[in-house]
């Protein structure tokens, strides 16, 4: 395939930036909506492909003022962000980076799963005050081994978790779609009967229209208030005014939080709680996985524009 003109949407990984700027002459949409507007209308029909990020992907709006666009080539296995419907109706390919970054992200869900239960960042921030020398010894936590776990979505990276989890001695069951056929785990009907059944509900779901709001009002409910949520999905997919609602009330126990609904703004609430950890949103936040990940978008890529297909197609 000759002559596609490469758009980059959103900031990436300087090592992709200056690829694909250097070897596909890419063009970055400017960030103000006037200056985008503008841009679009000139030249909105020279691009063929856009390479963007979960973060910002290829909305609904972007996508109709791309009339040529062909290939939506994502940085991160989450691509909630892309008007994937407009783009299978217009036969416009969308990869993602899958795999790559499943071990981290499940080691992000461990360390938020010890840290909730174990209290270990709001003892770090008793000893940095000072208090264990004037106020003794730091309250007791919550046992991490031997609790019952569920897992909302047991696609790749739960399944990762689900295997850490093991080593915890942990019962794990889970929830997805439909039953997972290899795996030993107990299967809840719903995200209602997987939380009512658990200690602590870690969400590993995929993002997206399809799963927003799953787990809502009855899910946190059902967890109680001796129960723990973990989210290292996407913040849509937890009704978050109906967690925040809970941790207020003393309805939940606690949570681990990675992601959250209007990144990067966390609800002023959640700040002064200490039985909810938060993190900014760094489940594959390593160098060894942000190089892979960069890796295998400039791999799709370079696979579209050569051949016309890409090597991890996201699925529909």
């Amino acid at each position: 395939m000759e002559n596609i003109a490469v758009l980059q949407v959103g900031p990436l990984m300087p090592t992709v930036q200056e690829s694909i700027r250097k070897d596909y002459g890419a063009v970055r949409l400017p960030d103000g909506a006037l200056e985008q507007e503008e841009f679009l209308r000139t030249h909105g029909p020279s691009f063929a492909v856009a390479v963007t990020s979960g973060r910002f992907g290829v909305g609904t709006e972007l996508m109709r003022a791309l009339p040529n666009l062909r290939a939506v080539i994502n940085f991160g296995v989450g691509y909630d962000t892309t008007d994937v419907a407009q783009a299978a109706g217009r036969g416009i390919t969308v990869s993602n980076t899958p795999d790559v970054l499943n071990e981290c992200v499940a080691d992000t869900a461990i360390a938020l799963y010890l840290d909730v239960l174990r209290k270990t960042s709001v003892a770090d921030r008793y000893v940095r005050r000072g208090d264990w020398l004037s106020k003794g010894n730091f309250p007791l936590a919550t046992k991490a081994s031997g609790k019952k776990v569920g897992i909302l979505g047991l696609g790749r990276i739960g399944r990762v978790i689900a295997r850490r989890l093991e080593g915890f001695d942990c019962d794990v069951s889970y929830h997805s779609r439909n039953p997972v056929a290899d795996v030993g785990y107990w299967y809840a009907a719903s995200p209602v009967e997987l939380a009512a059944g658990c200690d602590v509900l870690i969400v590993a779901a995929a993002g997206g229209p399809g799963s927003a709001g799953l787990v809502g009002a009855e899910v946190i409910n059902a967890l109680g208030p001796n129960g723990y949520l973990v989210n290292i999905a996407r913040g849509s997919v937890v009704d978050e005014e109906a967690l925040v609602a809970a941790l207020l009330a003393g309805r939940l126990a606690g949570a681990g939080l990675d992601v959250f609904v209007e990144e990067p703004k966390v609800p002023e609430d959640l700040l002064s709680l200490d039985n909810v950890v938060l993190l900014p949103h760094l489940g594959s936040g390593t160098h060894e996985t942000r190089a892979a990940m960069a890796e295998l978008t400039l791999a799709n890529l370079r696979s579209y524009v050569t051949t016309g297909s890409v090597l991890t197609a996201a699925q529909a």
